[in-house]
């Protein structure tokens, strides 16, 4: 009788249960959480670089520069992280430029939420309690693997990561119930 309930179910049914359940099984709940998470935000990441880019593009074509409708505090530090290529010779090599760098911004979204997801979800059984503390130690190290990612790391750069990414996990576990 298995094939008589999946003619019954109907495409909302399906729609109503995706979040219950992931594309494959990787037979362990932490590594399914894991790779649910990560290519979630990987797809999250890809987008954002995608539109982040088109808008900054139609900025341009507009305005001629970013400058004139930008703060500079936005436009200094991000003309050169944006993409070098996209103004190539020609269109071939604009479309690798955005590829490169909405693969390696997909890589470190998903990167962030993989891990965290993982640690907090490790730490959770291996404690048996969901607290402040694995928030901070999960962000903490996050922070730093995600800081190792960056092009030009410094060591003051990771530090300051792990401590962001500590204290924002951490914000975020403590103000989860009050809002």
């Amino acid at each position: 009788m298995g094939g008589s309930n999946l003619e019954t179910r109907s495409l909302l049914d399906e729609l109503r249960n995706i979040d219950k359940k992931f594309l494959f099984d990787l037979g362990h709940p932490l590594l399914n959480r894991i790779a649910q998470t990560f290519l979630t935000a990987a797809g999250i990441g890809a987008a954002q670089a995608v539109s982040r880019e088109a808008y900054f593009s139609a900025v341009e074509s507009v305005n001629g520069d970013l400058t004139s409708c930008l703060p500079p505090e936005i436009t200094a530090p991000k003309k050169a992280q944006r993409l070098s290529g996209v103004r190539g010779e020609n269109n071939r090599k604009s479309v690798e430029a955005l590829v490169k760098s909405t693969g390696k911004e997909s890589l470190q979204w998903g990167l962030a939420a993989g891990v965290y997801s993982g640690l907090t979800y490790g730490l959770k059984e291996a404690r048996g309690v969901h607290d402040w503390k694995n928030s901070a130690l999960a962000g903490a190290i996050t922070g730093g693997a995600l800081a190792l990612t960056l092009d030009n790391h410094s060591h003051e750069q990771v530090v300051q990561c792990v401590i962001t990414g500590a204290a924002i996990s951490t914000a975020a576990n403590l103000l989860t119930g009050i809002f």
